[in-house]
């Protein structure tokens, strides 16, 4: 499994980085699959890098604020107004309950039909498994203030986890457990945003939370908005965190 950041600023776009974007990658049945977790502002620029977005096999989306599925509107562009005409297999687009209409109200002016003829749209549940070509992908419920899950991602024997957006809860133990790689929320830092609960983990919440589920391999912080230091961030998560912490960078690609 090959994962490539696509975009890992928090909350908006940074000088750096797009918004919350990775792109999964594994082979099987003789092709590569190929899926992305988010697509938040600015990241299907940069998918556009690595591949046609005409070759994706899934979205799948965390939750449905604008930095982690605003450009699902791009690509619904991309598809239905191509020179060649529209793709005429629709792409699956998993995400949390109100998905397809949440997205539909960001496309102003949509004609009639909506996105329905480019995507279908499928909800996804708290610990229920689903699988896509090589991937079996397990949503965990979090903590934010909307509908928001973490992915587990499997292929091939080898561990992705990805918490999406979210403080501290129970569900982080069995989405962490025994990962390879895992993305974990870092947007808050400690002493500046400890009033603030119920929306993002620090550095050190994020590395207690990955020392708690045992046997995380990489400990990756991302979402770490333009304004935060991020060696702030890695100074608290390494406070608690046995290992070297890791900063996402834009186009970063881990071999797991």
């Amino acid at each position: 499994m090959r994962v490539t950041v696509l975009g890992c600023s928090g909350s908006f776009a940074g000088p750096a980085s797009p918004s919350s974007s990775y792109l999964v990658q594994a082979d099987a049945d003789g092709r590569t699959w190929t899926i992305v977790l988010d697509l938040g502002s600015g990241a299907l620029g940069a998918l556009q890098r690595h591949l046609s977005p005409d070759d994706l096999d899934a979205v799948v989306l965390t939750h449905l604020h604008p930095d982690h599925c605003v450009d699902v509107c791009g690509l619904y562009v991309s598809r239905r107004y191509r020179p060649a005409g529209p793709l005429p297999a629709r792409l699956p687009v998993h995400g949390p309950t109100g998905t397809a209409e949440r997205l539909q109200l960001m496309y102003h002016g949509l004609e009639p039909g909506g996105m329905e003829g480019q995507f279908v749209f499928r909800v996804v549940a708290d610990a229920v498994p689903l699988r896509i070509g090589p991937f079996t992908l397990t949503p965990y419920a979090v903590n934010h203030p909307v509908e928001a899950y973490g992915y587990r991602v499997e292929a091939d024997g080898a561990v992705l986890a990805y918490t999406g957006d979210t403080d501290d809860c129970d569900n982080l133990t069995p989405l962490l457990r025994g990962a390879d790689l895992a993305l974990t929320d870092s947007a808050f830092v400690d002493g500046r945003d400890d009033a603030v609960p119920d929306i993002h983990l620090s550095g050190s919440r994020a590395a207690a939370a990955a020392v708690r589920a045992g046997g995380v391999g990489r400990l990756v912080l991302t979402h770490i908005p333009a304004w935060n230091d991020p060696e702030v961030c890695r100074a608290q998560a390494a406070s608690v965190w046995p290992g070297e912490v890791e900063l996402a960078r834009a186009g970063a690609v881990y071999e797991l």
